[in-house]
């Protein structure tokens, strides 16, 4: 086979998951602006938004991510060729998720309760349960938003989400900046005040109300337009899969949802460390995402590919489109770690807007540390996020949940715990995370390899 031939598969690959991997890159980018402005409005504020989002997204993940499952199915009858499987499911999800957007104003409350536990500074307590509290009651429409993401997803159409993604998160960034520090409406003879920091939840959940509402009039359109509105043997098929996207994607929303709380103990003990450091910790974090964020795009990308060779019978061509997903994602991440410690220093000088001079070049000195551990744990983290998408595109949710539960509690919690009490330095507490991030993904790639996956099948004969 000449090289071409070797080559034409990951250009398969590439060209559905890029469109998903730069909306995650996008979304990251809009976080990193949002994150940057707020540490021009204060460094009390960077310390607050992100605790504050990560608590929030331990509960809009778990439910989105549920809601996200209906797209698992869409890939898999897609791969089928069940039109009426696709459509189906769609509603499914949308079904979930207007009845998952109202349980979560049960949440704020809670959430709220936490924070008071935790013992933050009193300003950044205050500003953290402003900005839980918006974003959370706003998840109606992040899980809106995956029903109708997943729809398209599912089916190929990655290119359409990209570009609603884009509009999208390029309003948020200008209700960021409109929201966050207030700006004259010549227009109307009138200013809209400075919000700080609750500006930058509800120019979040407002972007996000945007793409919702657009993603889902598209999807209805064309439903309708190619169903001709008939909806024939699609009514008994739509609670047994309502009942099945909650079988496979609970432990899907559960294992996410681990995760993100496991992450959130780890932020608020570096809470406890000292201001300054933790500062730094968050803005490394936020690059972070900035990092991982695409290769989120790939673990989908990857789900996408395994369904659908899974719903045509197929889990040859689902193994290795899985392998041809996580090739593209390294070779992501070695070019972007790269650039990143090549210019740490000019990206943590975008965080220091707040810093005084005095303690600028701890700030420097640490951040450029936290930079080199990140990109230490980066390939096996990239390695374990691709291939359990890929699990999950089979509808190997349960492993994924308990390999999540085992790691993140009774092993990383415990050397994490240990480490505070007897070395409560912010360089310390990283290094916990390249140890778990390590032994994670030798379990996941085992799994992969050896595991019972290929035999697993959602779908029966397109029904």
């Amino acid at each position: 086979m000449t090289w071409r031939g070797r080559l034409a598969p990951y250009l398969d690959v590439f060209r559905l998951t890029w469109p998903i991997a730069l909306g995650m890159a996008n979304n990251a980018a809009m976080q990193f602006v949002d994150r940057m402005f707020l540490s021009w409005e204060s460094t009390v504020s960077l310390e607050a938004v992100f605790p504050a989002a990560i608590f929030s997204g331990t509960f809009v993940c778990f439910f989105q991510s549920v809601v996200a499952y209906s797209g698992t199915f869409v890939a898999q009858y897609f791969g089928a060729g069940s039109a009426r499987g696709c459509r189906a499911s769609y509603y499914g999800g949308l079904f979930l998720s207007a009845a998952f957007g109202l349980m979560l104003f049960a949440f704020v409350p809670l959430g709220n309760v936490v924070f008071d536990w935790v013992g933050h500074s009193p300003e950044v307590l205050a500003r953290e349960k402003t900005y839980y509290s918006i974003v959370t009651a706003g998840g109606f429409a992040t899980c809106g938003l995956m029903a109708a993401s997943g729809y398209f997803t599912g089916r190929g159409r990655t290119r359409l989400v990209f570009w609603v993604n884009l509009l999208g998160n390029a309003l948020n960034v200008l209700l960021d900046y409109m929201l966050i520090f207030g700006v004259d409406v010549p227009a109307i003879g009138m200013r809209i005040p400075a919000w700080g920091i609750a500006g930058a939840a509800w120019a979040t959940v407002l972007a996000q109300v945007a793409q919702m509402v657009v993603l889902n009039v598209l999807a209805m359109r064309e439903i309708l337009r190619h169903a001709g509105g008939a909806a024939d043997g699609e009514a008994e098929r739509f609670w047994p899969i309502v009942g099945r996207i909650l079988r496979y994607g609970i432990p899907a929303g559960v294992q996410s949802m681990l995760n993100i709380l496991s992450f959130l103990v780890f932020v608020f003990l570096t809470g406890k460390v000292g201001d300054l450091a933790f500062a730094v910790s968050n803005a490394a974090f936020t690059v972070n995402y900035m990092l991982i964020a695409p290769i989120e795009g790939f673990a989908i990308g990857a789900g996408v590919l395994v369904g659908q060779r899974q719903g045509a019978g197929d889990p040859h061509g689902a193994f290795a489109n899985g392998n041809r997903a996580l090739v593209l994602a390294e070779a992501y991440i070695a070019v972007s770690s790269v650039l990143v410690l090549a210019f740490r220093r000019p990206i943590l000088m975008l965080f220091a807007g707040d810093v005084p001079a005095a303690v600028q070049a701890d700030f420097l000195a640490l951040g450029s540390t936290l930079f080199v551990m990140m990109v230490v744990w980066q390939f096996c983290d990239a390695a374990d996020v691709v291939l359990s998408g890929a699990l999950k595109g089979a509808g190997d949710t349960r492993f994924v949940m308990v390999w999540m539960l085992v790691m993140a509690f009774p092993f990383w919690m415990p050397i994490l715990f240990a480490t505070y009490c007897l070395c409560p330095t912010m360089e310390a507490l990283w290094s916990t995370m390249i140890v778990y991030v390590f032994v994670f993904f030798v379990g996941t790639v085992i799994r992969w390899v050896k595991g019972p996956w290929r035999q697993l099948r959602l779908i029966a004969d397109g029904r």
